[in-house]
C-alpha cells in the first residue's frame, strides 16, 4: 500500500474552487513539488494530507505504519531567533520523529546560501517521500521528481523535474497559440467567403428581377428559378454559419495559460536628493548590543544588500533604521528619512482580524473607496471577497503583496526589503523585480536570493561586522 491514497479532493469557497475530484497516490520514497500561484491552495492541499483540514468529500487513505513530519510555511514558534534559525530548528523537530513522508512548506525561506545547500543536501540524502511547496527553483530541480501543479480549478500531475514541467508547458502554450492563430485566419476566411456568397446571391437575385420584368411569357417559370437560388444561397448561408459557430465554441475552449501579474506602482514620495542614509559608529540591538562599530552610506537611486549569516543581526539592523521596536538604535550618529517603507520577513506590519480594504484604508487616510478599490486591484485583490478577506485568512504570497501595496500607499524615500521574495510565486516576483528596477528611491534589501539581487539592479554589498 501507499504512504497515502486521495480520492476526489476538492478545495472551494463559495465564490472560488481552487481544485476538485483530484485522484492520486504518494509512493514510499517519492519526492513530490507542488506549485501554482499564490493563494491556488498549495499549503491547503499539505493540511488535507496532514489531516488539520477536511478532505470531505474526498478522504485520504493512509498508511497506519507511515509517521509524518510537517514544517509550516511560517515558524511562529522560537520567538528569539532569527527567521532561517526558526526553520532550521523547525525542520530539526520534524526529522527528530524520523518521519516516512516529510510535508515541507517552503523550507528554504529565510535560510542564507550556505543553509539552503545544507537543506538541498539533507532532502536529497533523505529516504523517505517529500511533498514539497515551494518557489525554490532548484530546490524544486533538485529534489523532485514530479510535480502537481495547481490552476485553472485542477491539479495537473507531471512525472518528471520541474525544469522539464516548464519546457512542456511552454510548449504546450506555443502549440495552443499557433492552433489560435489558425482558427482566427480561419474564421476570416469564412467571413470573407460569407461576404462573397451574400454578394453573389444578392446578384442573383437582381438577374432574377430583371429576368420576369424582361421576359413577358416568363413570369410563371422565373419565381420558380428565382425561389431556388434564394434556397441554394440561404442553405450556404446557414453552412457558414454553422461552421463560424463551431470556430467560436473551439476558439472559446482554446483556454490559454494565464500570465496574470500584479500592476506595482511603487514611486518616490519623498523627493529626496543626494544622502539619504548615513550611519557612524552606529550601534543597535534590543537590551545589548546586537552589532557595533556600523559605518554605512546610501543616497537616492542607490540600493545596497546587507550580507550575512542567519542570526547575524541583519533584520534587527533593518528594524533598527526603521525605527520598529523592540530593536533600538543604542549609539551612534544617524541621519535617515523622515518616511522609510518596510517589508519584514514575518509580515509583523499587518494585523489579523482587519480585512484587506479597512488595512489599507487605515494606512491612507482620506481615500475615497474606489480609490481605495482601484488601487487594491493593482495589487490583484479585485473582487469582493478578496478586499473583504481577513488578513489571517491570507497566504504567504497574498501577504507579501498587501504589505507592498501598504509600502506603495504611501511611498517612502527609503524601501527596506527584508527577504522579498519568500512566499512569492514566480510570476509575481517577475514583475516585482521589474518594479524595483524602476523604482528611484534608495533601497536596503535582506535576500539571501542572489538572483534576486542581481536582477534588481546594481546592489552594493555591506558586510555586516562580525559580532565580538
Amino acid at each position: 500500500m501507499p504512504i497515502m491514497q486521495l480520492q476526489g479532493l476538492s478545495l472551494a469557497f463559495p465564490r472560488k474552487t481552487f481544485f476538485s475530484d483530484f485522484h492520486a497516490q504518494i509512493d514510499w520514497g517519492q519526492r513530490i513539488g507542488i506549485v501554482g500561484a499564490n493563494g491556488s491552495g498549495k499549503s491547503s492541499l499539505l493540511k488535507m494530507l496532514l489531516g488539520e483540514l477536511p478532505s470531505e468529500p474526498g478522504r485520504i487513505l493512509r498508511s497506519e505504519a507511515a509517521r509524518i513530519g510537517y514544517l509550516p510555511q511560517i515558524v511562529e514558534r522560537f520567538d528569539e531567533l532569527s527567521g532561517g534559525q526558526r526553520v532550521n530548528q523547525a525542520l530539526s523537530q520534524a526529522l527528530a520523529g524520523h518521519p516516512d513522508l516529510l510535508l515541507l512548506d517552503e523550507p528554504s525561506n529565510h535560510l542564507d546560501s550556505r543553509n539552503r545547500r545544507a537543506l538541498s543536501r539533507m532532502l536529497r540524502g533523505f529516504g523517505g517521500a517529500i511533498v514539497l511547496v515551494t518557489h525554490n527553483l532548484a530546490l524544486l530541480d533538485e529534489v523532485c521528481d514530479s510535480i502537481w501543479h495547481i490552476g485553472d480549478g485542477q491539479i495537473e500531475i507531471f512525472s518528471g523535474r520541474y525544469a522539464d514541467f516548464l519546457r512542456e508547458r511552454e510548449q504546450q502554450r506555443d502549440a495552443l497559440e499557433r492552433e489560435r492563430v489558425g482558427l482566427k485566419r480561419e474564421q476570416e476566411a469564412t467571413h470573407q467567403a460569407r461576404m462573397r456568397e451574400q454578394e453573389r446571391a444578392g446578384k442573383a437575385r437582381e438577374r432574377g428581377a430583371r429576368s420576369i420584368a424582361e421576359r413577358k411569357w416568363a413570369t410563371i417559370k422565373s419565381p420558380t428559378k428565382l425561389g431556388r437560388g434564394n434556397t441554394t444561397a440561404g442553405r450556404k448561408q446557414a453552412e457558414l454559419a454553422e461552421q463560424r459557430r463551431e470556430l467560436n465554441d473551439r476558439l472559446s475552449s482554446l483556454r490559454l495559460p494565464e500570465r496574470i501579474a500584479p500592476r506595482f506602482q511603487l514611486t518616490e514620495g519623498e523627493r529626496a536628493t543626494g544622502l539619504v542614509l548615513q550611519i557612524s559608529d552606529g550601534s543597535v540591538g534590543y537590551q545589548q548590543p546586537v552589532l557595533d562599530h556600523i559605518h554605512l552610506r546610501l543616497a537616492r537611486g542607490e540600493r545596497l544588500a546587507l550580507a550575512g549569516g542567519n542570526g547575524s543581526g541583519k533584520s534587527t539592523l533593518a528594524r533598527a533604521i526603521a525605527g520598529i521596536e523592540p530593536a533600538r538604535r543604542l549609539g551612534g550618529d544617524w541621519l535617515t528619512p523622515a518616511r522609510i517603507g518596510y517589508l519584514d520577513q514575518h509580515y509583523a506590519t499587518l494585523r489579523p482580524g482587519l480585512s484587506v480594504l479597512e488595512t489599507l484604508r487605515r494606512c491612507a487616510a482620506g481615500w475615497p473607496p474606489q480609490r481605495l478599490r482601484h488601487f487594491l486591484s493593482d495589487f490583484l485583490f479585485r473582487d469582493d471577497a478578496a478586499v473583504e478577506a481577513d488578513v489571517a485568512t491570507l497566504s504567504g504570497g497574498e501577504k507579501a503583496r498587501l504589505s507592498l501595496a501598504l509600502i506603495a500607499a504611501r511611498p517612502p524615500a527609503l524601501l527596506i526589503l527584508d527577504e522579498m521574495t519568500n512566499n512569492l510565486d514566480l510570476i509575481t516576483r517577475n514583475h516585482v523585480i521589474d518594479i524595483l528596477q524602476h523604482y528611484p528611491g534608495a533601497m536596503l534589501l535582506i535576500s539571501h536570493d542572489a538572483d534576486f539581487l542581481a536582477a534588481v539592479g546594481q546592489v552594493d554589498l555591506y558586510q555586516l561586522p562580525r559580532r565580538d
